[in-house]
């Protein structure tokens, strides 16, 4: 009953920066956490980021911290993540995800997701 739609995705330079967003709908006060996980091709599904919907605590994987800003605005149902300093290993699919149990860093913690969005950065 928790439908998430990304968007902001595209192509970049390394160093560019891109804004995402997740639109969500439908039985968001059941939501714990909101999530960006990412998949390059031939890879596994990574968690990069989450936040919890009430208390605003945020969390980052190692590689994106002090590069990468997870961010929600509670009145618009809305979950963002601010990327900068882009590099080409950075470049996957991104997807949002939301729990209704407990902010998890594996994809099989999430029970919604959105269809993703590609993010390119070349170089």
């Amino acid at each position: 009953q928790v439908q998430l739609v990304e968007s902001g995705g595209g192509l970049v330079q390394a160093g560019g920066s891109l804004r995402l967003s997740c639109a969500a709908s439908g039985r968001t006060f059941s939501s714990y956490a909101l999530g960006w996980f990412r998949q390059a091709p031939g890879k596994e599904r990574n968690f990069v980021a989450a936040i919890t919907w009430n208390g605003g605590n945020t969390h980052y994987t190692d590689s994106v911290k002090g590069r990468f800003t997870i961010s929600r605005d509670n009145a618009k149902n809305t979950v963002y993540l601010q990327m900068n300093s882009l590099k080409p290993e950075d470049t996957a699919d991104y997807y949002c995800a939301a729990t209704f149990h407990a902010l998890g860093y594996s994809s099989a913690d999430y029970d919604y997701w959105g269809q993703g969005t590609q993010v390119t950065v070349s170089s």
